[in-house]
């Protein structure tokens, strides 16, 4: 299946980046290549550094940027610091983020991550190691009912997690189509005539398996201390968890004195590290949400490190 991906907010993340020509930058989840080919074009013969632990990304990402000579590395952003130090790199002027799952895994039944369509239950970012099946199939039904209802925000987290404890009892879960069908079983009769009721789950058990929000926290200080004085990082979150970290990072970023509100004057030593640029998230136009109907949950946020 042929990789496509509509790059979300493209114009003002990359705007938001204020790409200087020369420059050394990161897209860190190049996925099919947009955000990264939009730096590309005003970066000049500067360095973009493309991160993407999926190789069918990677391979899109090169096919994109052809004529273009960024550097591609199959690794997590997670693992950026090192990576950059194994490529001589000790600063960045910028760098992306894109989170969350792309158009291609949504839309190709064999990554396992849609629950339109019934394939094996993979959800895997990277292609290796434990797949969803395992999280569905082995973790007790407590744990899966505390994932389901923290990454999914799902309030019938409890009967879902026993219903699917209750079905792998007389064979394992394998496909995506198995497991929408015992979510549909275990919420109101009045949610399923609604929505869908499968997304929540879905994303919660996507989230836990790629360990997406725990990524997120150990990754973003240090893209932030990575960064040179004035270099921006721009991160395009998808739901309220991954939104809620970007901000509060942000926040203890710019303003980390942690001394009582009456002290006179700081004693804690901590220093602002910059500021944020968007007191607001930036949200899709009305227009890009008709186009592309993913976005409409999408926010940006922009950090810029203190000159």
């Amino acid at each position: 299946m042929e990789f496509s991906h509509k790059s979300v907010l493209l114009m003002p993340a990359v705007d938001g980046l204020a790409v200087k020509e020369g420059g050394i930058y990161a897209d860190c989840t190049a996925g099919g290549g947009g955000h990264s080919l939009e730096i590309a074009k005003r970066l000049g013969n500067g360095t973009l550094i493309c991160f993407d632990r999926d190789p069918e990304a990677i391979e899109a990402a090169k096919a994109r940027l052809e004529g273009y000579s960024p550097v591609f590395v199959k690794r997590n952003f997670c693992e950026i610091k090192d990576a950059l130090g194994e490529l001589g790199i000790s600063h960045l002027d910028g760098a992306i983020m894109d989170l969350g799952v792309s158009s291609h895994q949504l839309d190709d039944p064999e990554r396992g991550f849609s629950f339109h369509s019934d394939a094996p239950l993979d959800m895997r970012m990277s292609g290796e190691g434990m797949s969803a099946y395992d999280v569905v199939n082995e973790y007790p039904e407590d744990k899966l009912a505390d994932i389901i209802f923290a990454y999914g925000e799902e309030k019938f987290a409890r009967g879902i997690a026993h219903g699917i404890a209750a079905a792998r009892e007389s064979a394992p879960v394998k496909t995506t189509g198995e497991l929408a069908e015992i979510i549909k079983r275990n919420v109101p009769l009045k949610v399923r005539k609604e929505k869908n009721p499968c997304r929540k789950t879905f994303q919660a058990i996507r989230i836990e398996l790629n360990r997406e929000l725990g990524v997120l926290t150990d990754s973003l200080d240090d893209m932030i201390d990575l960064l040179a004085p004035g270099g921006r990082i721009a991160v395009i979150t998808f739901h309220s968890l991954e939104d809620r970290i970007v901000k509060n990072i942000f926040k203890n970023a710019q303003d980390p004195c942690t001394c009582p509100p009456d002290f006179p004057v700081c004693v804690c030593g901590k220093v602002s590290k910059g500021e944020t640029l968007t007191r607001r998230p930036i949200i899709p136009t009305e227009e890009e949400m008709a186009d592309n109907p993913r976005s409409k949950s999408a926010k940006l946020r922009i950090f810029c490190k203190k000159l």
